[in-house]
Parts: structure tokens; sequence; C-alpha cells
């Protein structure tokens, strides 16, 4: 387990008796039937652990159809598309060959995020991990293996954890798939992305990434998931897609939480 996957944690739970974690799985439905599960959102029991009925309905979730290139929304047009692509993924293709998100970047969900990113509320990776496995379905059902995108080790000391990889495990471990944490390194320490535009997005982070060496002969010939938690332009993860594929990855998609609508996906 690297660095990238909160490598203290995971030594702190391997001092664990297996038998005291078997025990607790065993005990944990019989708890939950005499004391309901707090949500995630609020101190408050809910019929399961997740989030109130009130933060599920604020919730944007994307459904079908989407864009095979970007997981934006497309508009019903009597049920005909003439492209599984949206235009702009049509003239200008990502890196990375497909994504999804599983639901829209807005009020609702940046709380849910932030809250997760910087309040350290673990619970969130969990049930994030949840989302995308229903939304990033037919991305797991070929992939070969999950990467998340990574943090610079200097803002992995301040924040403790990369909450990329903290959804990416649980993500790869119900879908069966191989993990790869320390497949990607992010070897610049680059300024914040927030405030600045597609093209400066694109510059920031254009060499920011690389394979490590270990990771290159697990990436080799496989297709890689790459996981993050929102899509804005899609900057950073064009840049550690093409440095999956430089390392000989067969092909490379995206699942994200939540992507940021564009200007021509908000209502008119």
């Amino acid at each position: 387990m690297g660095h990238q996957d909160g490598a203290w944690r995971g030594r702190l739970e391997a001092g664990r008796s297996r038998v005291l974690v078997g025990l607790r799985a065993l005990g944990r439905g019989a708890a939950d039937l005499l004391l309901p599960p707090l949500a995630d959102d609020r101190p408050q029991a809910t019929a399961s652990a997740g989030l109130t009925a009130d933060a599920w309905a604020r919730v944007v979730f994307l459904e079908d159809p989407v864009c095979d290139g970007c997981g934006a929304a497309f508009e019903m047009d009597g049920g005909v598309f003439a492209s599984p692509r949206c235009a702009a993924c049509l003239a200008r293709p990502y890196a990375f060959d497909r994504a999804r998100a599983a639901c829209v970047y807005d009020e609702a969900s940046r709380g849910l995020i932030l809250r997760f990113k910087h309040g350290d509320h673990q619970p969130f990776a969990r049930l994030f991990a949840l989302w995308l496995s229903r939304s990033a379905a037919p991305l797991l059902a070929e992939a070969d293996a999950v990467a998340p995108v990574p943090l610079h080790r200097l803002r992995l000391l301040s924040r403790r954890f990369n909450q990329a990889a903290e959804i990416a495990r649980p993500l790869a471990r119900g879908a069966g798939l191989d993990y790869l944490p320390d497949a990607l390194v992010r070897r610049t320490h680059t300024t914040s992305q927030g405030g600045k535009s597609a093209r400066g997005r694109r510059l920031n982070v254009r060499t920011a990434f690389a394979a490590t060496e270990g990771g290159r002969r697990r990436i080799r010939g496989r297709r890689i998931l790459l996981v993050d938690d929102v899509l804005t332009t899609g900057a950073t993860a064009e840049a550690c897609a093409r440095a999956l594929i430089e390392a000989g990855a067969r092909a490379v998609d995206l699942a994200v939480v939540a992507r940021v609508r564009t200007a021509r996906e908000m209502p008119t």
C-alpha cells in the first residue's frame, strides 16, 4: 500500500486482529436493527447508512443519456442521438477514452465533497464509491485496474489523505479489480486550479504527472479506470491519462463523483 493510499492509516488498521474485524462484521447487521445508522450529512438516524432524504433530493444525479466522452447530460431529442458524444468531445476529444460522473457539481453536492475533502469526513468515501459503482458501471465492466489521481507529497502532508484514493480503493474492491494507488506520481507542486481558465488549467498540469517505475509494470497493456472527485475542464484528468498512456496503458477511462456544468449545459 503506497503513500497516496494513506499508508499510516493502513499500518494502524493492520494491527487489529482478524477476529475483531470478523466479529464487527457479524454484529453490524444486528446493531443496525437496534440502533438505526446515522446519516453522513446530519446527526440523525436514517433507514440505511448514507444521506438524509432531504440531501438525496437535492443532489442532481446524472442518468443516461450522457455523452460517452465527458459524461455531460444530453438533452432528450425524441430518443434519437446522432452521436454518443457531444459536439465539444467530437471537436476536441480528451486523452481519456470515456467518462462518467455520478452527479452534477452544484450547491448540493459541493458541500458533501468539500466536507469529505477538507473536513476529513471519511464515511463519504464509501458513499461516493457506491455512487460511482452505479454511474461508471459500463467502465468498470471493461476495466483491468483502478487508479486514483495523485496528490503532490506536500499537499498530501497538509491534507493527510488523498481523497481520490479513498474513493478508488472501495470502488476497486467492490468491482474485484486491481487497485493501483501509486501508479502515478505528481512530480511538481502546481498551484491550485481554482480561478484559472481552461487553457491555464491545461498549462498548469501539462507535465505534472508521471508513471512510477512500479506502476509501469502494472499499467502496461491494461485498460485503467482513473478516479477523481470533481471534473471541471478535464485538464488534470487529461494530464493523468496521457501519463498512463505513455506508460503503456491500452486505454484510460475516467470516473468522477461530480462534474461541473459548462455554459452550454446550463438551462436557459
